[in-house]
């Protein structure tokens, strides 16, 4: 009588490389992969089936090997079900964020930025974002040709945030002209200057979907902006 070698026993690796080569040997035929996890399945039990068939009687395949392979592809597939599961899950979170900045399309959201865009009869707002306290906190405000518009002291004040608002006028009340300006806000403290972070307030014209599937903001006056450095949104 004709027997299997002992090596066919209780080799479940002889089994999923088998497995594989099918799958390949499939995908070359097709020209497509099928990851369906139904025909794996399918697979590899007539492939256990067979091996079962063709055991030597006089050495038959042990119950722990035979749970062994079982438990294995078991957790081979539980991964895969895993992968397709993030994947899916990936998806939707990364349509779920470009459904969310689709919508601050025509909205005013704070970034953070040097400079902002002044439309007609409009208002800039922004913050102060102080990292410590200062004896003396000051504003200017500048036009494209870097002339001086307006100033603003603020005197002292504690770590932390602090808002404010340009009404679009100069120091003399004139209202200036729609552009962009250049805000530069510095502490100043036993005759040392330091520079304060700024958060400006700008029109969102659009939403793009980078390649590898990044949202950013085009904002009015600043540029492509990540939708994870919005500030707030106004």
């Amino acid at each position: 009588m004709a027997a299997v070698g002992d090596s066919t026993s209780g080799d479940s690796s002889a089994i999923i490389a088998a497995l594989n080569k099918k799958n390949a040997a499939t995908t070359s035929a097709t020209g497509t992969t099928d990851s369906s996890p139904a025909l794996g399945q399918d697979a590899f039990l007539k492939l256990l089936i067979t091996q079962l068939k063709n055991q030597s009687p006089l050495d038959p395949q042990d119950n722990t090997a035979f749970v062994a392979q079982l438990a294995q592809f078991s957790s081979l597939q539980g991964i895969q079900n895993l992968n397709t599961t993030m994947t899916g899950l990936a998806s939707g979170m990364q349509s779920s964020q470009a459904l969310q900045a689709s919508a601050l399309v025509g909205r005013t959201v704070e970034v953070k930025s040097g400079s902002a865009y002044l439309s007609t009869d409009s208002v800039i707002r922004g913050t102060m974002s102080l990292d410590n306290s200062t004896a003396d906190l000051q504003l200017k405000i500048y036009d494209s040709t870097d002339k001086l518009v307006m100033q603003k002291d603020f005197g002292a004040q504690a770590a932390g945030d602090l808002p404010f608002a340009w009404d679009g006028t100069n120091s003399a009340g004139t209202v200036q002209a729609a552009g962009t300006y250049k805000f530069v806000v510095t502490s100043n403290d036993s005759g040392k200057s330091a520079a304060v972070t700024t958060y400006l307030g700008a029109n969102v014209n659009s939403v793009t979907m980078g390649a590898n599937q990044t949202v950013t903001l085009n904002v009015n006056g600043v540029g492509q902006v990540a939708l994870s450095d919005v500030k707030d949104i106004l």
